[in-house]
C-alpha cells in the first residue's frame, strides 16, 4: 500500500512539473491536485487555485492539523541547462522545476494524507495544497483558512531534509525617507537630504535588538536601496532608502517597526506587517513527537506560508532549501519516499 502511494506521488510530481505553475498562474496544475485527490477516494474542495480536502470523520470536538504546502514555482532563469518544464529522471534524481520547492513536500503530504484516509485518528486532518505562496499574493493560503474552522497546528512542507523547523524569521520592509531643502550646489544654501540621511543610515548599520533567538540568532536590518537627487547641481530634497528587516521569533512585526520609528529621524513606513515571525514551544507533542523519529530541530531563515499562520505551526518536508530557485533544481525519488514514511511516523498516533 505504502510503496503504491509513493508511486503515486512521483507521477504526480512528474505532472506537476511539465504543467507550467508560476506564482498566479497556478490553475493548471491546481486541476491535477483536485483530480488526485477525488481519483484516490478524497473529497476536493477548490477555491480560485488553492485545493483542500477534509479527512472523512471530522469530529468538531476534536483538536484539527492541517497540512499545506503550495504549488506554485518561481519563473525559471536563464542558466538551467535541462528543460525546467521537462521531468527528467537519472538514476535516483528528478530534475525540473518545482520538484524541490515545494513540489516534493506537496505529494509526499497528499500520499500521506491518502494513507490516513480510511483510519480512525484521533484528531482532524486537512491537507490545502496551495497557490501564490512564491510572490505572497492575496490568493494565498490565508484566502481560504476561514473556510477550514479552528485549525490547531499546522504541518508546512518545504524542503528541510525531513527535519523540523519550529521557529522561522518573518520580514519587514521599511520605506524609510529623509527630508532635506532644495539649493544651488555651487553656492551654501539648502539642506542635503543625503546627509540628513547619514545618522539613520549609520542607526540601521549598528544597532543590535535586544532579544536574541536561540535559533534565529538577532533581528538584522540592511538597507538594500536608496534614492536621492534629480541633477548634478541641485542639493537633494529627498533621499529614500529600503531596508530590509529579518525578524527573529522574539518580536512581532510592529515591535520592530515601533523601535525604529523611535531610534531614527527620517519618516518610516512599512510595506506590510503581515510577514511575521513564527515560534511554537519546545515541549510541543508534535515537536516531541519528531525528535522521537529523528528528526532534528532548528530556526528557518526563509519566509513560508507559516508566515500566514495564527496558529502552532512546523515546517518540515523532504528536499533542501540550498537548492531552490537555483538552475537545475531537483529532489531525490528516495527522498519523497523516505519524507513520506517521516510523515505519516509523524502522525500514526500522534495526541495533542
Amino acid at each position: 500500500m505504502n510503496q503504491e502511494l509513493k508511486n503515486k506521488a512521483i507521477n504526480l510530481l512528474k505532472q506537476l512539473i511539465e504543467t507550467q505553475s508560476f506564482s498566479g498562474e497556478e490553475d493548471k496544475t491546481a486541476d491535477l491536485i483536485f483530480e488526485f485527490l477525488e481519483s484516490n477516494g478524497a473529497k476536493a474542495q477548490r477555491q480560485d487555485n488553492n485545493v483542500w480536502s477534509i479527512h472523512p470523520n471530522y469530529d468538531v470536538s476534536k483538536k484539527t492539523i492541517l497540512l499545506n504546502s503550495h504549488h506554485d514555482t518561481v519563473k525559471f532563469g536563464s542558466n538551467w541547462t535541462y528543460d525546467p518544464l521537462i521531468a527528467t529522471v537519472e538514476e535516483d534524481k528528478l530534475i525540473g522545476l518545482g520538484s524541490n520547492d515545494a513540489g516534493a513536500s506537496a505529494v509526499s503530504l497528499l500520499a500521506s494524507f491518502l494513507y490516513f484516509l480510511d483510519k480512525e485518528l484521533d484528531f482532524n486532518l486537512i491537507i490545502a495544497i496551495s497557490a501564490e505562496e512564491e510572490n505572497s499574493g492575496q490568493k494565498n493560503i490565508a484566502s481560504i483558512l476561514p473556510k477550514l474552522g479552528k485549525i490547531d497546528l499546522g504541518i508546512v512542507g518545504e524542503p528541510t531534509q525531513m527535519n523540523m523547523a519550529i521557529a522561522e524569521r518573518g520580514l519587514v520592509v521599511l520605506e524609510v525617507e529623509a527630508k532635506g531643502k532644495t539649493g544651488h550646489a555651487a553656492r551654501n544654501e539648502g539642506m542635503n537630504a543625503i546627509y540628513e540621511a547619514l545618522q539613520d543610515i549609520h542607526w540601521f548599520q549598528n544597532f543590535q535588538f535586544e532579544k536574541v533567538s536561540d535559533f534565529l540568532g538577532p533581528v538584522k536590518m540592511t538597507l538594500t536601496q536608496i534614492e536621492a537627487g534629480k541633477q548634478h547641481n541641485v542639493v537633494p530634497d529627498f533621499c529614500k532608502m529600503v531596508i530590509d528587516v529579518r525578524v527573529n521569533e522574539l518580536y512581532s512585526n510592529a515591535e520592530v517597526v515601533e523601535i525604529v520609528q523611535k531610534n531614527v529621524k527620517s519618516k518610516v513606513k512599512a510595506r506590510s506587517l503581515r510577514l511575521n515571525s513564527s515560534r511554537i514551544d519546545k515541549n510541543h507533542p508534535i515537536v516531541q513527537k519528531g525528535i522521537s523519529i529523528g528528526c532534528t530541530t532548528y530556526g528557518s531563515p526563509t519566509l513560508s506560508d507559516m508566515a500566514m499562520m495564527d496558529f502552532d505551526t512546523v515546517k518540515i518536508g523532504p528536499g533542501d532549501s540550498a537548492r531552490s530557485h537555483t538552475p537545475n533544481e531537483f529532489i531525490y525519488l528516495s527522498e519523497i519516499e523516505n519524507g513520506i514514511d517521516r510523515y505519516i511516523d509523524l502522525l500514526d498516533g500522534f495526541r495533542f
